[in-house]
């Protein structure tokens, strides 16, 4: 059982503008919080359309601890469900993808539709009522061809998202990709420390050399180039292609299209497409990069040549699994329109680099010396909106549950 007012405590200890106490970074308890009040509660990006490309193609995929299948039935529609067998709570799928008739339990075989109705259970008495052990459902919902799940009963809107969003991302044409490769990552980090470290590039020039040839590392927030005027061509230029650029953001989400570093067409490690059928040929597929990221867990950019999705899912209170997704367009053959090690190699690297970042930033956070510091609004403005974004809904959760402001007493340590 968490101590909800132990958390209430950690928040009423963060100083706006700072990092967060150590506890949340640390404890057990904050890891629990974190799934029940943040990951139970949030629409989470984990996959495209794609990936279930017929009727009865499925998806296994990890929530934190909480298993869940993704399907699609023979109406090409849609579904999720909790990954437990009605019968005695068996996972169904392994993690991974596949696609068969029904889904069977590898335990007793009780067999499920694609819709979550129980087909088959073998040996049941009389007066069993299969209607009464279909799967339980999880929500489920594809935007411009990104799959989202939630588990809460009453998910957040994501119809904002979905009209600012859909519009953006339709020019590079998903329906007409395939994924080209895929990557696990495991960091020993708390799954904040790995999404800070993802929203900001304070870090980047001097830790990732490889991505500063491409990206804008010392542009803040939504890309905001000062008075470098590059991106005011550039963002004239889309229009007049057609092309939406933005910002457009809500409380939970945001997107933009921004330009690449001068004589970069993709993010690679040369600048050249890493695939040469383009999945956007817009402006010769000059388009920059379409940052999209969904708080609390994922971006993604989409260049003319390929998609790239990040995703990172808490596993222990200082351990997080990043899954890495490349797109490229479905008629690409790789080794002739694509190599996969040139494909990967900027993201992999840029991923390690990472790694190694957050769990020293964990090793330290763990010191008895740690307090927590100031983030700098200039150069980790998006870090800022990501720990606010936290505490908010953190606070939220805590306030359905009954739980106010409970504060520390005088003389009581921030950061511990």
């Amino acid at each position: 059982m968490v101590d909800l007012a132990a958390i209430a405590r950690l928040l009423d200890e963060r100083k706006s503008g700072h990092s967060l106490p150590q506890g949340l970074y640390t404890s057990q308890d904050a890891f629990d919080f974190d799934m029940q009040a943040i990951f139970a509660r949030s629409w989470l990006m984990v996959g495209f359309e794609i990936e279930l490309p017929r009727a009865g193609s499925w998806m296994s995929v990890a929530v934190g601890p909480w298993p869940v299948i993704i399907t699609r039935d023979r109406h090409g529609d849609l579904n999720a469900f909790h990954n437990s067998c009605r019968h005695r709570g068996a996972q169904i799928c392994r993690p991974g993808k596949g696609a068969s008739a029904r889904l069977i339990c590898p335990y007793h075989r009780w067999a499920y539709e694609m819709t979550g109705e129980l087909a088959s259970a073998p040996r049941m008495p009389a007066g069993f009522e299969p209607a009464d052990h279909s799967l339980a459902p999880v929500r489920v919902a594809s935007v411009g061809g990104v799959l989202h799940v939630c588990l809460a009963e009453t998910p957040p809107s994501i119809e904002d998202f979905r009209r600012a969003f859909e519009p953006m991302l339709a020019p590079h044409n998903l329906k007409d990709s395939k994924l080209a490769f895929e990557s696990t990552l495991i960091e020993r980090g708390n799954w904040k420390l790995v999404m800070e470290n993802a929203r900001e590039c304070y870090h980047c020039a001097g830790s990732h050399p490889e991505l500063a040839r491409s990206f804008p590392v010392g542009a803040r927030a939504h890309f905001d180039y000062g008075e470098d005027r590059r991106q005011e061509v550039f963002a004239a230029r889309m229009a007049a292609a057609g092309l939406a650029v933005g910002p457009v953001e809500g409380d939970w989400w945001q997107a933009m299209r921004f330009i690449l570093n001068e004589g970069f067409a993709s993010m690679t490690l040369d600048g050249a497409f890493g695939v040469k059928k383009l999945m956007c040929d817009i402006e010769g597929g000059d388009i920059g990069s379409l940052r999209w990221a969904i708080e609390p867990h994922s971006f993604a950019h989409a260049t003319a040549d390929q998609v790239l999705m990040f995703q990172a899912m808490p596993t222990a209170p200082q351990e997080s699994v990043v899954t890495t997704k490349w797109l490229v367009h479905k008629d690409a053959v790789e080794g002739v329109d694509y190599h996969l090690d040139q494909l990967t190699d900027l993201w992999t690297r840029t991923n390690l680099q990472d790694r190694d970042l957050v769990e020293n930033n964990q090793a330290g956070i763990n010191s008895p010396g740690y307090r927590p510091g100031p983030y700098s609004p200039e150069a980790e403005a998006l870090a800022i909106r990501f720990v606010d974004w936290y505490c908010s809904r953190a606070r939220d959760y805590l306030d359905d549950q009954g739980v106010g402001r409970v504060h520390s007493k005088p003389g009581a340590r921030h950061g511990g």
